[in-house]
């Protein structure tokens, strides 16, 4: 029976990205999805007749650059077009829009407020240095800060040195920002409520936390740290839908000698005298492997895929504690034409950007209210988008996708399974947020996905739905994460390694993970490394 060198588990975005260096180095690799469809969420599938929806992710940004180009994923049929601006409708019948255009933003906020409008550009720099801080480590494996091997006293040393280089106020300033929540860092520099509202969203996205939760301020920056063509902080559509960043990376993997299989969902791995053997399958086959790399966050890897007496008491108790709490919904739905919003101007160039319906830090806070009840947000916090006004390859002519992701929506109701009905509720509640700002949204509907955290979790293998593999909390950061000790890519078993979000720096389409994690197990085979160095800042 064949013997591969290293086998990958899972077809996601950060799954492909480890497989593709490894590969690219020359060994055999084999990568395994459950579904017979490859991407994890990062997908776009074909749910009604000529529509495509984005099902789980929806836009793109933090997909490292250096990844990008290195893996030549443009070659393999990977555009990301990028939109620029967003809505904030509000009750009132006014909105605030956000545009690309600096002078066009500050007259746009001058509206409210003067002094906010001034006081965003000051913002606006404050963050980006703080993002700046942060994306020189993305590409970095982070240091283990009670080791002395020289490979982590120099990054711990360099992590130093970059602190360092900063001014004494801006070094309180960066210890204070990654424990504030994000109304906090907000309150500091605006006075208008919908202004701040506009920006919290950024904080709580995707996040089982307020906007008054403390480290909110660092998911706000995680939310910024991307880029566009160069472009700092901006957002684009995959041409396509976000299958098609899956796409491009299962078609370097495979230019590189890589062998994909779907179908193959992974029932447990093997472990013999302490060490990796392979894993087995559903199926019941079994294949061999010399190392396995996973891309499942750590609780399926370790709590569902492996048996208990592999695994160390404490390390097993640590990751069952781990913090993955589902909190987030998504709403797709093919549309018969373009719906209108009377609050716009026609033809508005915010119609391509991304548009919300909570318009105040009060409303806010009651949504997440509302799961800390066990139940889904009855006025949630929408990031609604229309990726067919810029990309008209997802649907037919003069049709259009819309694309809802919804805070905040648990994974079970009041602690049991969701129902159908409840399901059909908590699209409702969508459907008819949007359609207070918009008269003819419900009579252009004619088909709705509805993903609950839960759906989210048995569709694309994310425990609870969490989509960062993990709460982005300081104890869930950095070498904190997943758990102290295993920051590394390394697994507790000889052999076997993480790839996933659970691991720094994070979830969100980025695919660091996996091409951290591939330059670790490089390291380990005494192989040269062929992941691509961290680009330096302008």
């Amino acid at each position: 029976m064949k013997t591969y060198d290293a086998i990958v588990i899972g077809a996601g975005h950060n799954g492909l990205t480890n497989a593709a260096y490894l590969a690219k180095s020359g060994l055999d690799v084999l990568c395994l999805e459950r579904n017979d469809y490859i991407g994890g969420a990062t997908v776009t599938r074909n749910l009604y007749k000529d529509w495509y929806y984005s099902s789980c992710s929806y836009v793109c940004s933090l997909l490292r650059p250096e990844i990008y180009r290195d893996l030549e994923l443009a070659r393999h049929g990977l555009q990301i077009t990028p939109y620029g601006g967003g809505t904030v409708f509000m009750e009132n019948g006014d909105y605030l829009g956000s545009y690309p255009d600096p002078e066009v933003h500050h007259r746009e906020y001058a509206r409210f407020s003067l002094a906010d409008a001034d006081a965003y550009e000051r913002y606006s720099a404050d963050t980006m240095r703080q993002c700046r801080f942060v994306r020189d480590f993305l590409l970095s494996t982070p240091a283990d800060p009670t080791s002395f091997k020289p490979k982590d006293l120099k990054e711990l040393a360099r992590l130093g040195n970059k602190f360092f280089e900063m001014s004494e106020q801006r070094m309180y300033d960066a210890i204070r920002f990654w424990t504030m929540s994000v109304a906090e860092y907000l309150d500091e520099y605006f006075e208008t409520d919908v202004i701040k509202a506009a920006l919290s969203g950024s904080g709580i996205i995707g996040t089982a936390l307020g906007i008054h939760s403390p480290g909110t301020a660092y998911v706000l920056l995680h939310h910024y740290m991307g880029e566009v063509d160069g472009n700092m902080g901006a957002w684009g559509f995959a041409r396509g839908g976000m299958g098609a960043v899956a796409d491009a990376l299962s078609n370097s993997f495979q230019s590189l000698g890589g062998e994909l299989r779907t179908d193959a969902g992974v029932d447990q791995i093997v472990v013999k005298n302490g060490k990796v053997k392979g894993v087995a399958l559903t199926s019941g086959e079994e294949i061999d492997a010399r190392i396995v790399v996973s891309g499942m966050d750590v609780k399926r890897t370790f709590l569902k895929c492996m048996d208990k007496n592999d695994l160390d008491a404490d390390f097993y108790h640590r990751i069952k504690h781990f913090k993955i709490r589902g909190s987030s919904g998504k709403v797709n739905i093919a549309l018969d034409g373009m719906p209108t919003f009377p609050a716009l101007p026609k033809k508005s160039p915010l119609l391509d950007g991304d548009m919300h319906f909570i318009d105040s830090m009060e409303r806010m806070e009651r949504a997440y209210d509302d799961w800390k009840e066990g139940t889904w947000s009855k006025d949630p916090y929408v990031d609604m988008v229309i990726p067919t006004s810029t990309d008209p390859t997802m649907a037919p002519p003069g049709k259009h996708f819309m694309s809802c992701f919804v805070q905040y929506c648990p994974a079970q109701i009041e602690g049991r399974a969701w129902t159908s009905e409840e399901r059909d509720q908590f699209g409702q509640t969508v459907i008819d947020q949007i359609a207070g700002y918009s008269p003819d949204f419900k009579d252009l509907i004619l088909h709705a996905e509805v993903r609950t955290a839960q759906d989210i979790e048995d569709q694309s293998g994310l425990t609870e739905g969490n989509i960062f593999h993990g709460e982005l909390t300081m104890d869930q950061l950095m070498f904190n994460r997943p758990i102290p000790g295993y920051a590394q890519y390394r697994g507790p078993v000889a052999g076997l390694y993480m790839c996933g979000s659970s691991t720094h720096p994070g979830g969100g389409v980025m695919s660091a993970p996996g091409c951290n994690a591939a330059r670790e197990i490089l390291f380990d085979l005494k192989r040269p490394d062929v992941t691509p160095v961290n680009f330096s800042e302008d």
